[in-house]
């Protein structure tokens, strides 16, 4: 299974949530920002390569919605519900992926 993880520039929550699972033999995972200074842009190929897609904030789907419609219609989302209040690794930040994002791997 191919995991993409989205926030907004790329930097810190959702590279955190992919250095957490990359390591993980049963699934594939990536991370982008939807912010034109994104560290990396999510882009129609990397929603079509994902089958679960998980958004930090309710404005990140909005973003994937109006930017990549067609592509987005037929995948699994989840909103994290995780605020930009956290550096890269944060054991805070760590701990709250974990507990969303476990329950769907």
């Amino acid at each position: 299974m191919n995991i993409l993880f989205v926030c907004s520039r790329n930097i810190w929550r959702s590279p955190t949530a992919e250095a957490i699972y990359k390591n993980r033999q049963d699934h594939n995972f990536r991370s982008a920002g939807t912010e034109p200074s994104a560290r990396i842009k999510v882009s129609a190929k990397s929603i079509s390569w994902a089958d679960i897609i998980f958004v930090m904030e309710k404005k990140h789907k909005q973003r994937l919605f109006q930017n990549f419609r067609d592509e987005i219609e037929d995948k699994t989302l989840v909103i994290l519900d995780i605020e930009d209040d956290y550096q890269f690794m944060d054991n805070e930040l760590i701990d709250m992926i974990r507990v969303s994002v476990d329950q769907y791997l």
